[in-house]
């Protein structure tokens, strides 16, 4: 039926049910069918005209019936109280008699019942006939929790040809066996056998509120059930629309890290950025195509990105041009180690800031090519560095690591070295330009992160390969790292070495159980040799260590966020760095790896190369111990860790 045919169906039914209405209203008034019969119809045909004129004026027959809600049966209801009101007075006031007075008020109670019990019955009924319309491709839900989020959720879902919402799992007992939105139910001690009666091919976390640690016990409950976890958006990210299906979305590993996320401080956010010249190097890489998409939220005059990668300078620049004006985004193709190119940009195009993300990250390649790996990350630094120096740049910023700190590897002694010559730049420049350090730990999503390449074994079938059951990592997330990197040239003061409060480390044996339990998959193992995928621990890889450190000491210094923290560290004078490391270079030129990593430990204190002993393989296998999907580390007797 049309729209139009739909209106005259709704308003011949009223025509017929309202008279009716007042009809039963006289006979509860008068007691008998004949007193009520002796007024005639006409007053009952009158008042059920005014009655519809007022539903028309209420918007009832403007209302689609499969989606008619309480606030327009609460309008329908108030105005038609207020017309009862006005005719009782009136006829109170002239003292018509054709009409018991009273009968006007008992007829509102009736009117009104008939409204909304016609139209929710309609309502259930046309929902009714759209759940028989499904497909078999409907995906079947259950819905952990049983609030006011998971009701809204289930009613959206019910409009949806994509998912079938079944029952509901709440913590709450009370609510228990209970129905709300009219689905049962359940504690969540009975999921995997619901999960297997009712065929549940997802189950939707549907608590906005819900903090890291509720989710992750959550998670802990629905893993025995076998089905995929997915979650509604947070508090934040509702904000602005309600809720509907499109509100729900996987479950990010960054949603369970333990800790919230990090706010940046607006004050320092926009300090170094705001209105000014930005070079940003290495682009096109996780955390330097980031820092890209934050400068431009903060209104630039001009970001200019530097990178060698033709493909990722240029799906960075097209993504950005798609969300602001392109008048303010320059591209320069070219290498941080070219000397003549970086001198170029920030000279001629009067650079203020200048973000130095271009390095090689992969601990195992740079390993593998140390020379390379040194000449790519030292040489990058000191060209940098140099340039940023002459051109009379105001902020200097180098994105380091926390394998910087008693390194094992040459990546991370080499970004030591980077650390080193922008603290001997600090010292020659002193106020003219301000150089700056910041390390952070693992970045979730980034090109060297293990969470993408969880989920290409995950999606392989497995195995997912780990190197030590006991590697512990810091992560954060690649907004976060952006943002501390920014907002820490603001608070720079010359030489700093900046690091951000990650809270507790995460064992990467536990992420990859998480990873798998999110899935909806069963972790395979000699308990359950019918499950899913295998873990199997691969050995440590040269250079790789069992845990990072965020400081070499215990000197962590509040900042004025309060994540974020400073340290010192140790320098080198300018005039000996040079030289150390102009030999480094005729090393790292002559591919002359035995010199490379005698220099670089003659650089970097504490940098201890893998021994045999330390990279050796460990039996390959899968884990043995019972999983519980935490990611907070319990490590009593394992490495010290630094926090504020």
């Amino acid at each position: 039926m049309n729209r139009l045919s739909k209106v005259a169906l709704m308003l011949g039914v009223d025509f017929i049910a309202l008279p009716c209405c007042f009809m039963f209203a006289l006979l509860l008034r008068l007691g008998s069918i004949e007193a009520a019969l002796r007024y005639g119809f006409m007053a009952n045909l009158l008042i059920a005209l005014v009655t519809m004129q007022i539903f028309a004026i209420a918007g009832l027959y403007r209302a689609i019936i499969r989606f008619i809600d309480r606030q327009s049966l609460t309008a329908t209801g108030l105005g038609l109280g207020i017309v009862v009101l006005v005719l009782y007075v009136i006829a109170s006031i002239t003292g018509y008699q054709h009409v018991p007075h009273t009968a006007l008020v008992i007829y509102w109670f009736i009117a009104f019942a008939y409204v909304v019990v016609s139209r929710m019955l309609a309502r259930t009924w046309l929902r009714s006939i759209g759940a028989f319309g499904r497909t078999d491709e409907s995906c079947v839900v259950a819905i952990y929790g049983a609030g006011v989020a998971g009701a809204k959720l289930a009613l959206a879902m019910r409009e949806s040809q994509k998912y079938r919402p079944v029952c509901f799992f709440d913590d709450t007992p009370a609510l228990h066996n209970r129905h709300v939105a009219g689905l049962k139910v359940y504690p969540p001690r009975h999921i995997a056998e619901i999960v297997e009666q009712r065929r549940i091919e997802m189950i939707v976390i549907a608590i906005p509120s819900a903090t890291s640690d509720q989710r992750r016990e959550i998670l802990y409950r629905t893993y025995r059930a076998s089905a995929p976890v997915k979650t509604l958006c947070s508090m934040m990210e509702l904000t602005d629309a309600g809720i509907s299906t499109q509100s729900i979305r996987e479950i990010k590993i960054e949603d369970l890290l333990g800790r919230p996320s990090i706010r940046p401080n607006l004050e320092l956010f926009g300090k170094c950025v705001k209105g000014m010249n930005v070079l940003v190097t290495g682009a096109g890489g996780s955390i330097g195509s980031e820092l890209c998409r934050q400068i431009m939220t903060l209104g630039p005059r001009r970001l200019h990105m530097l990178d060698h990668s033709e493909y990722a300078l240029y799906s960075t620049e097209q993504e950005l041009v798609l969300r602001h004006t392109g008048e303010a985004i320059q591209c320069h193709l070219g290498s941080a180690c070219d000397a003549g190119v970086v001198e170029r940009i920030m000279v001629e195009y009067g650079i203020d800031t200048v973000y130095h993300a271009a390095a090689y990250k992969h601990v195992p390649l740079v390993e593998d090519n140390i020379a390379e790996g040194v000449r790519n990350n030292v040489l990058g630094a000191q060209v940098v560095a140099a340039a940023a120096q002459k051109a009379r740049v105001k902020t200097c910023v180098l994105i380091s690591t926390d394998k910087a700190v008693r390194p094992t590897s040459i990546m991370g002694a080499s970004k030591r070295i980077a650390e080193l010559i922008f603290q001997a730049a600090a010292i020659r420049s002193g106020e003219a330009t301000k150089f700056c350090m910041v390390r952070f730990g693992n970045v979730l999503g980034s090109s060297g992160s293990v969470v993408p390449l969880f989920k290409r074994q995950i999606a392989q079938g497995g195995p997912i390969t780990i190197t030590h059951p006991d590697v512990v990592r810091y992560f954060m997330s690649i907004p976060e790292a952006a943002q501390l990197v920014m907002q820490a040239g603001a608070m720079a003061t010359g030489g700093d070495v900046f690091v951000m409060d990650m809270g507790e480390p995460v064992r990467i044996h536990d992420l990859a159980r998480t990873m798998v339990a999110m899935s909806g998959l069963v972790e395979k193992s000699p308990a359950r040799p019918d499950g899913d995928v295998e873990i199997q621990f691969v050995g440590l890889r040269p250079g790789e260590k069992l845990f990072e450190e965020l400081f070499a000491g215990d000197d962590a210094i509040p900042s004025k966020h309060p994540r974020i923290m400073t340290t010192s560290e140790y320098v080198i004078q300018p005039e000996e760095l040079d030289q150390q490391v102009a030999y480094l270079t005729v090393a790292c030129n002559t591919n002359d790896k035995e010199m490379i990593r005698f220099l670089v430990k003659k650089l970097v204190r504490g940098y201890k190369p893998p021994s045999a002993d330390h990279i050796k393989r460990v039996a390959t296998g899968p884990s043995t111990e019972p999983f519980v999907p935490s990611l907070r580390l319990s490590y009593p007797n394992g490495p010290t860790v630094h926090n504020s």
